[in-house]
């Protein structure tokens, strides 16, 4: 046995007694108490605890992911209505908006019985437990993963496999997973993949290997990519969040927000909801 599965072994051991020690999953007191939960390890007990603050995100305000939103959307609201749907995957470049989709999504279907558990990498050994605890409920959950990736070995890749199809429990018909990730895939792919495909390196089927590599997000039904903002784009966003923050963009704003780009290396949402942040709030500063 490599060390990189012995210690991968010595982990998902080390979580399994762990679980074992805190014993059932612990619900929240009061499932009215708010409209997202996090898994947390608290006093010894695993327990999914409300989020007493939940920022609402309408979607109005995320530009440039119209196809995408179509795609979430319809899938959601089949869910909260009670159709068949599928678990997402939104995989892309960083910062273009796709755990902030998400978030929109629990704004829009709140009221009409959504509910999102966030669940860290770390905790995915528990994810069946959760899937468990509200199969009764009335709700609708989203169990949302953000910024998903695995390294080989890592034992939450197994479990969310697991729920996600195969396993004889899977999950309940209120339940659907959505990740985010910059991998497509959610595992590394090496060269060294590819080269085990044209030469000898002892596996007798390397391709079999490789699928297993593209068999998680292959459990996902709907996929959802995002790319990297253009100028244009980029500036559309600004002047939406300025005007959200209560300014608009004008010549000046235009330049520096341009400049911020230079500074940072990229275009994305989450930089012009940044640069219109700090340029709103500094006009209103100076009054």
């Amino acid at each position: 046995m490599q060390q990189t599965e012995l210690s991968a072994l010595v982990e998902q051991l080390s979580r399994i007694a762990q679980a074992l020690e805190q014993g059932v999953m612990r619900a929240p007191s009061d499932w009215d108490a708010s409209v997202a939960y996090r898994l947390h390890h608290r006093a010894g007990q695993l327990r999914l605890e409300p989020v007493t603050t939940v920022s609402p995100l309408d979607a109005s305000v995320l530009k440039n992911v119209d196809v995408q939103l179509s795609k979430v959307d319809t899938n959601t609201r089949q869910f909260v209505q009670g159709l068949p749907a599928n678990n997402v995957l939104l995989t892309g470049a960083r910062g273009t908006g796709k755990s902030s989709l998400v978030r929109a999504m629990l704004t829009r279907y709140a009221p009409q019985g959504l509910r999102l558990i966030e669940v860290d990498k770390s905790d995915l050994l528990f994810l069946q437990d959760v899937v468990d605890l509200v199969s009764d409920r009335p709700e609708k959950f989203i169990v949302f993963c953000d910024d998903l990736s695995f390294e080989e070995g890592e034992p939450g890749y197994k479990a969310l496999k697991s729920v996600l199809d195969g396993s004889i429990a899977g999950t309940s018909n209120n339940v659907l997973i959505y990740a985010t990730s910059n991998r497509r895939h959610l595992l590394p792919q090496m060269m060294k993949d590819n080269l085990a495909t044209q030469h000898d390196n002892g596996e007798v089927r390397p391709g079999e290997g490789i699928e297993e590599k593209v068999s998680l997000s292959d459990r996902f039904g709907v996929w959802v990519s995002f790319h990297p903002f253009n100028q244009d784009e980029y500036l559309a966003a600004v002047a939406v969040w300025l005007e959200h923050f209560g300014a608009h963009l004008d010549d000046e704003a235009r330049l520096i927000a341009l400049r911020w780009t230079i500074d940072r290396g990229g275009r994305s949402g989450r930089l012009a909801y940044q640069f219109a942040k700090h340029w709103a709030g500094s006009k209103k500063l100076k009054g």
